[in-house]
């Protein structure tokens, strides 16, 4: 593959990004980002800004605006850790993981279209080519 057909297909990739999330915001109500957070805390329990901004993989002013908008919306409480002032611990709140467990039973498998676009075994498939893809970044 020559460099022209290797910009071509990430170009590929970044337009099917932008369509699958923005189609998960119109279905969910959440931004896929925002979710992913929510998930993460929800599995996790209580960490920090930090530890989120590591696990998502986007910088801290990222982390920081996201929270920003899903305390206003009270699903999550921040508090400055009292041992170091610096450091900023994050939970999700129950109004959360309520609004989340509706989310789920309102999009399960059967009625949602976004989850038959692939196969289960193209759904794999294409997991495998993507870590091998964020594999290829951390080298």
């Amino acid at each position: 593959m020559n460099l022209r057909e290797f910009s071509g297909l990430l170009y590929q990739i970044k337009i099917a990004n932008q369509e699958m999330t923005s189609r998960f915001e119109e279905v969910t109500g959440f931004s896929l980002t925002r979710y992913e957070l929510m998930m993460l805390l929800n599995e996790t329990g209580k960490c920090s800004q930090k530890q989120i901004q590591h696990k998502l993989r986007i910088d801290s002013a990222a982390v920081t605006r996201h929270l920003k908008v899903l305390e206003e919306k009270e699903y999550v409480i921040r508090e400055r850790n009292k041992e170091n002032n610096r450091e900023i611990f994050v939970e999700i709140t129950e109004k959360a993981k309520k609004d989340l467990e509706i989310c789920e039973k309102e999009h399960d498998e059967l009625q949602n279209p976004l989850y038959h676009l692939l196969s289960s075994a193209e759904g794999e498939q294409l997991q495998l080519l993507l870590k091998k893809f964020i594999k290829q970044e951390e080298v």
